[in-house]
């Protein structure tokens, strides 16, 4: 899609944009000298270099929201991560006069590579001081990807298309919302000098809780309900598992013709429904029905960022107690997952799960929505968000490089 964006928004609680001489500090970068060292991560003490460095490198980034450091150890924890139980992830640091200046990951998905036969390897958890150091950890990764036969890479994905992906290409100064990455404005420029190139772009829509949009997606969605007469319910936490059975299905089928779509296993799936639970609000997480058959979902996080951001990624000792405080403030929500199983698609069942999304958010104290990340040539569900006013205000974009 090639439409001019629209004005973007400021969701609240980030800096307006007239500060922006802020965030060019925070992101300014100077040549250095000395040469980038590159090592694969053999060691514990190497694994926390790791996964610190970005504490460092956003240390004084006002929109870089700091992850929980206990989620990020289980990341690279077989017996946590159900991911690589069928993937490898081979960690690298860059060094430059012995201070850390980037790290970056290989990404092998077995599961990725059997269901497109497209042969690629990833990169992703790349951060990167300067140029130098940025080119450094890319041929690392090329290196690698290479001795293992792989005729292309592709990223940022952390560490898969079911998680965090793609470079921030715009809307530099807004907080990103909750499983959603954040990147400096100099790294899509670092990866396109290495001689990588878009293979395709996501895109965030945003919604703000206005009179007139409501009205908007009121009278769209009020028309398919006299045709079609759907039903609307929440997620019921009294039946958790039947309603995750019915989200693994159409997660499934609703989303396997999708580019770079690889199906969840059981065993993923459960680990980030046991994550999710923690935060989820049921009565934003809807299921339509037609005829008494499941037909859709619309699944909305309350935006954590909002109180994460306060914690700077610890819990202990007394981060959690903010992070319970904060909760309560939180009123942005992100809509990640808006899904039609294939035999009722063509009917703008989606238009009715975004009015009610919409209107039980509000409900709930929410002010904002961001739908996120839907594929560039999507074309349904990009025009069914347009049509109910939706703006498009961030891109996410990945690339790739042959070997």
């Amino acid at each position: 899609m090639s439409a001019g964006r629209a004005v973007q928004p400021r969701p609240r609680g980030t800096a307006p944009r007239r500060k922006s001489s802020a965030l060019a500090a925070a992101h300014s970068t100077h040549p250095a000298a000395g040469t980038v060292e590159v090592r694969a991560v053999t060691r514990r003490s190497d694994l926390r270099s790791f996964i610190e460095y970005p504490f460092t490198r956003y240390r004084h980034d006002p929109y870089w929201v700091a992850p929980l450091l206990i989620n990020e150890w289980q990341r690279f924890d077989p017996k946590k991560n159900p991911f690589l139980q069928h993937a490898r992830i081979e960690p690298f640091l860059a060094e430059r006069d012995g201070r850390v200046v980037g790290r970056i990951a290989a990404i092998d998905d077995d599961h990725h590579n059997a269901t497109h036969r497209d042969d690629l390897a990833f990169f992703g958890f790349f951060e990167a001081a300067d140029q130098q150091a940025a080119h450094a950890l890319l041929a690392a990764v090329e290196s690698w990807a290479r001795s293992l036969g792989r005729a292309l890479l592709r990223g940022p994905a952390n560490p898969s298309m079911n998680d965090g992906s793609g470079f921030q290409i715009d809307a530099f100064d807004t907080v990103p919302f909750v499983m959603m990455p954040y990147n400096p404005p100099d790294y899509p420029r670092y990866v396109e000098a290495a001689g990588y190139g878009k293979v395709k772009d996501l895109y965030a829509w945003h919604f703000e809780d206005a009179p007139d949009l409501a009205l908007r997606i009121i009278r769209l969605a009020e028309r398919v309900e006299r045709r079609y007469r759907p039903t609307v319910r929440p997620l019921d936490p009294k039946h958790f598992e039947r309603d995750l059975g019915l989200l693994k299905r159409i997660y499934a089928e609703a989303w396997q013709d999708n580019w770079g779509f690889v199906r969840y296993t059981d065993a993923e799936f459960d680990h980030l429904a046991s994550e999710l639970k923690l935060i989820i609000d049921p009565e934003i997480n809807l299921f339509i029905e037609l005829g008494g058959e499941v037909a859709g979902v619309a699944i909305n996080l309350p935006d954590i960022n909002q109180a994460l951001q306060k914690v700077r990624g610890r819990l202990l000792p007394f981060g959690i107690f903010t992070l319970l405080n904060r909760r309560r403030h939180i009123d942005r929500t992100r809509l990640p997952i808006l899904g039609i199983l294939p035999p009722y698609r063509m009917k703008g069942l989606e238009l009715v799960l975004i009015k009610e999304s919409l209107l039980r958010w509000r409900a709930r104290g929410y002010r904002s929505c961001e739908c996120s990340w839907v594929l560039e040539d999507n074309e349904a569900i990009n025009a069914g968000i347009r049509a109910t006013g939706g703006r498009l205000y961030k891109t996410y974009r990945l690339y790739q490089k042959p070997l």
